[in-house]
């Protein structure tokens, strides 16, 4: 049964992907709702009968106390034992059956898959959002997002099928029942729910705003604290346990600040619904006492108007409650819409085709790019890489190197200018296509919290477990790893490397991730400071796997230890976004440029990238 229920709606299912999901947040949550519209549905349906049985049973109560005075008990049961028994069956099976079933699709189709669904999607269009995108926030706040959104909106679907639909049957019935018994025990009614509407509008409008906030401080304290965590090195290196608890309190004292005025509001409202429920009960209690007393009410109605009210006083509690969290509820998703619903910033062009490579060739015509701040990047550069040619990239610091890795890649569009690769604008393919294409070692090799065989098989997941470990020969990791060993008990090639890779040594994150492009073999190379973290004696090594890997390929190596690139069919001077020098390395040192006065200044073979930076400032 319980398969029947959570299999109605597969929350993987197919769908249509867009860059630019609903901004608002009705028309988002409508977006997601689409495979649930049968459902739902149906569980407004059930909801409905499952009050009017609820309702039916108040205004049974009734009767059944009118016909138990109306005539000898023998007389009673002979009279109307068929009407008992129907009742009874109503009461355990009926509504068992009709109850049984709401109750299902509520907590076994609606719940487990609307928030799987969210979050499904949300994880899908976030990993489309490009790098610069997740530059600019938390990692912690946009996994927080990601994580509590579909359980808020899941709350609040839950809560408008729960509450919202059980308590608008529940009030008509509650009129119908009134008024069927006596028109005038309808008035107090009425004007009760005038109040009652009145003080859940007061809630609503503060409550929202309210819930916004806190959620967002909640998101701040996330962001804060993950970030410490991240950087839990740096905190204790430079003995920062005082400054980061400072900068995480400051974040919990503002979210602090944030639940009690939320708080305020709601014991507010609670106080008011107190009394207005106190006015109800009173009132209709007194009219129908009054109504009896004249002779116009039986006993029945005194007692099934008297059961009504304290029932609605029960239920308005869970009702205010309900709409409070649903507000709440609806306040977190318009939070985490803040990211989940933000565009996608970085696109392929519609019909986009797959990169057709051929030998390599790399042509940037005019590239420029300054972040939108109209200085530093890349101004006007040009440059020309022929198929399978060898270019190592000097410069100082700011001089455009990473910014010009981070446009070959596409992880911006240039602000001017173009990129060709055997003549096709890399903006005018697809992403995926040209970034299969590239192979990089960075210099700060981070790796995923996975283990070791995945870290190397993302490089080409259906690579043979012999091409794996091959790879990892080549870049002098095979024999580390085997050596391995993680807390859970997983060794060599099994073993996890933690988040980020820090359960390894910065010169065996390297060799892993150096391993990792060894596999991919793509035909286009970036190294950017490939060997920055390895000792002499392991970089000697590398240096000779480096050159086989670099065969019949295009490759872009970033140095700034000028010794390892001086092998380079050319060198490319960049200086304040463009190329000042060009040429081998004899014919650079021979020029007594720029290039020269690096190579002079080295020092253990590095450029003195701070000096420098300082003679340009």
């Amino acid at each position: 049964m319980f398969r029947f229920f959570e299999n109605l709606v597969d929350p993987f299912c197919d769908y249509r992907e867009t860059d630019n999901p609903p901004r608002r947040l009705l028309p988002f949550l409508m977006d997601y709702a689409r495979p649930f519209r049968a459902v739902f549905v149906w569980s407004v349906a059930l909801k409905i009968l499952v009050a009017s049985f609820e309702i039916a049973l108040i205004w049974y109560m009734g009767r059944l106390v009118d016909l138990l005075s109306s005539a000898t008990p023998q007389e009673v049961v002979r009279t109307h034992w068929p009407e008992f028994a129907a009742a009874g069956f109503a009461v355990l099976i009926l509504r068992t059956i009709v109850s049984g079933i709401d109750v299902a699709l509520l907590h076994n189709t609606i719940l487990p898959n609307f928030g799987t669904l969210i979050r499904w999607r949300a994880h899908r269009h976030v990993l489309r959002q490009p790098v610069g995108w997740f530059e600019n926030d938390f990692a912690g706040r946009i996994a927080n997002r990601i994580m509590q959104t579909p359980p808020a909106a899941g709350d609040a679907v839950f809560q408008v099928f729960d509450a919202v639909a059980f308590a608008v049957t529940t009030l008509i019935g509650s009129v119908a029942m009134l008024s069927g018994a006596d028109p005038r025990l309808v008035l107090p009614l009425l004007v009760w729910i005038a109040l009652y509407l009145a003080l859940m509008r007061w809630t609503i409008r503060r409550a929202g705003p309210a819930s916004t906030a806190s959620s967002d401080a909640r998101s701040a304290i996330t962001g804060r604290v993950v970030d410490s965590y991240a950087n839990i090195h740096s905190v204790k290196m430079f003995a920062h346990h005082d400054r980061e608890i400072a900068y995480a309190g400051e974040a919990i004292r503002h979210a602090r600040t944030t639940f009690i005025k939320e708080m305020r509001i709601v014991t507010r409202m609670d106080v008011a619904l107190t009394f207005l429920n106190g006015g109800l009960i009173l009132s209709v209690t007194a009219l129908a006492l009054w109504l009896w007393y004249h002779g116009e009410a039986s006993v029945g109605t005194v007692a099934a108007s008297t059961a009504l009210v304290l029932r609605l006083n029960n239920m308005t509690y869970w009702i205010m409650w309900a709409m409070t969290n649903l507000v709440q509820s609806l306040g977190v998703v318009a939070e985490g819409m803040e990211t989940i619903a933000q565009p996608v910033g970085l696109t392929d062009a519609p019909g986009a085709p797959a990169l057709a490579f051929r030998s390599g060739q790399v042509e940037i015509q005019n590239l420029s790019h300054h972040y939108g701040r109209g200085a530093g990047g890349l101004d006007n550069l040009s440059l020309a890489i022929r198929p399978g040619e060898r270019i190592g990239l000097v410069g100082r610091s700011g001089s455009g190197k990473t910014t010009l890795v981070k446009l070959l890649l596409r992880f911006y569009d240039p602000e001017g200018g173009r990129i060709l690769i055997d003549g096709q604008d890399i903006t005018l393919v697809r992403q995926d296509s040209l970034r299969r294409r590239i192979g990089m070692v960075q210099q700060d090799s981070s790796l995923l919290h996975r283990s070791v065989r995945d870290n190397i098989l993302y490089g080409r997941p259906e690579a043979s477990e012999a091409e794996m470990v091959e790879a990892a020969r080549r870049a002098e990791a095979h024999d580390f790893i085997l050596d391995l060993r993680d807390p859970e008990g997983h060794a060599g090639y099994d073993a996890q490397v933690g988040e980020r890779g820090v359960k390894l040594s910065g010169g065996q994150r390297q060799r892993v991730a150096l391993a990792r492009v060894i596999l991919k073999d793509a035909p286009i190379l970036i190294l950017d400071e490939a060997t920055s973290a390895l000792d002499s004696e392991v970089e000697a090594a590398i240096q000779d796997t480096l050159y086989g890997v670099m065969k019949g390929k295009t490759v872009i190596a970033i140095a700034h230890r000028l010794s390892t690139i001086a092998q380079m069919d050319r060198i490319v001077v960049l200086d304040e976004g463009r190329v000042a020098e060009d040429g081998t390395h004899a014919e650079l040192l021979a020029r007594r440029g720029l290039y020269a006065r690096f190579w002079d200044r080295q020092s253990g073979g590095f450029i003195g990238t701070e000096e420098e930076a300082l003679t340009q400032t």
